[in-house]
């Protein structure tokens, strides 16, 4: 077992000589004559494990070697034993300060200094298990928190994928959302009615999440979901079934895993709520005003307004500023009138997004 390496400090050659003697046996002994050298030996190569430092030096006091010791990340935690024939109180108060370990008065005692050096080397050695241990659990802490969040986005696309490919036309209408949702809560982040909802965690989740407002529409058979043109009432009435289906997929899910995810709730909220209307003419639920979800509100827009741009087989898409009058019209009765002045806000935001993420002709 390699000895542990001791930094003798003392610009007195007698001293140095003396203790140096004391120590060979047990440990591998540098030395340094002066503070300057001293700061220059500790920060080369490996630092040592303790240092013996005299408090009177003719260059560099003691006190300032410390010091600066202390303050390099690579010896701050290098034990330091101060030597010095100085016995007053207020002395020792200052070294202790700066992050001295303990004090040796001179004349050295032999087996007082092989003492010390044994106890504070035994601390040492613990607090470097213990610091080693901590760095290692918060590495492997940061992987597995990294796993989970990667568990949770494949968890999330998977579900809407299954959406995503039952019907081809929407193309990229789930990534447009995705960025149409996350602009409209950063827009209204700073707003009274908002601010406690939409924090940056939130929209985090708001963006991770609204891949899955459309998850129930895989229960909506293709003779509906895939029609090239417009709905019959009856079989409008089944569509409209897909917003409660999605949140009892997601449901079923977590059932099935035996417990409920925290992370899924903003996507059930999502699924089941985004065709509220702001008047309670809406569904599943006919909720109105702030009894709708936030995320769902945001939804509402964000989905419409696709809607509206978008080319399907039996329509062809309407030009962005129409969509904006289109929307702005429902102020108050479909849509929540804040988030709508948030969108008008930062259409020219939409307008790109749309234009980033359009469909393949």
């Amino acid at each position: 077992m390699e000895r542990p390496t001791i930094l003798l400090v003392d610009d007195t050659p007698e001293d140095l000589t003396h203790i140096s003697q004391l120590l060979k046996d047990d440990y591998r002994v540098k030395v340094a004559n002066s503070g300057e050298k001293a700061l220059k030996v500790a920060q080369a190569n490996e630092p040592p494990d303790l240092v013996l430092l005299d408090v009177m030096m003719s260059d560099i006091d003691g006190y300032e070697v410390c010091r600066q010791l202390k303050a390099a990340p690579r010896t701050r935690d290098v034990p330091v034993i101060f030597l010095t024939g100085l016995s007053r109180m207020a002395d020792e108060k200052k070294g202790f300060d700066l992050g001295a370990v303990d004090y040796i008065s001179k004349p050295v005692s032999p087996s007082i200094l092989q003492a010390r050096i044994k106890a504070h080397l035994r601390l040492k050695n613990a607090a470097d298990f213990l610091r080693d241990k901590n760095t290692f659990l918060e590495r492997e802490v940061a992987k597995r928190t990294k796993e989970v969040t990667a568990i949770k986005d494949v968890t999330i696309l998977a579900m809407a994928s299954l959406a995503e490919t039952r019907d081809l036309m929407t193309g990229n209408h789930i990534r447009r959302t995705q960025y149409y949702m996350s602009a409209l809560a950063s827009a209204l982040q700073s707003h009274p009615r908002f601010a406690g909802a939409l924090d940056e965690q939130a929209i985090t989740m708001l963006f991770k999440s609204a891949p899955l407002h459309d998850i129930g529409k895989i229960g909506i058979p293709d003779s509906i979901l895939l029609k090239p043109g417009p709905l019959a009432p009856e079989e409008f009435e089944i569509m409209m079934t897909h917003a409660a289906q999605g949140c009892s997929a997601i449901e079923h899910a977590e059932r099935w895993l035996g417990k409920k995810l925290e992370f899924l709730t903003t996507a059930k909220e999502i699924a089941r709520f985004h065709h509220e209307r702001w008047d309670g003419n809406g569904y599943p639920e006919g909720l109105s005003g702030d009894d709708i979800p936030v995320s769902a509100r945001l939804m509402a827009v964000a989905d419409v307004y696709d809607a509206l741009i978008s080319r399907r087989v039996y329509k062809q898409g309407m030009p962005h500023e129409a969509a904006v009058t289109t929307i702005v019209e429902e102020r108050g009765r479909r849509f929540d009138p804040d988030v709508v002045d948030a969108f008008v806000g930062i259409q020219e935001e939409f307008r790109a997004i749309a234009k980033q993420y359009a469909d393949p002709d």
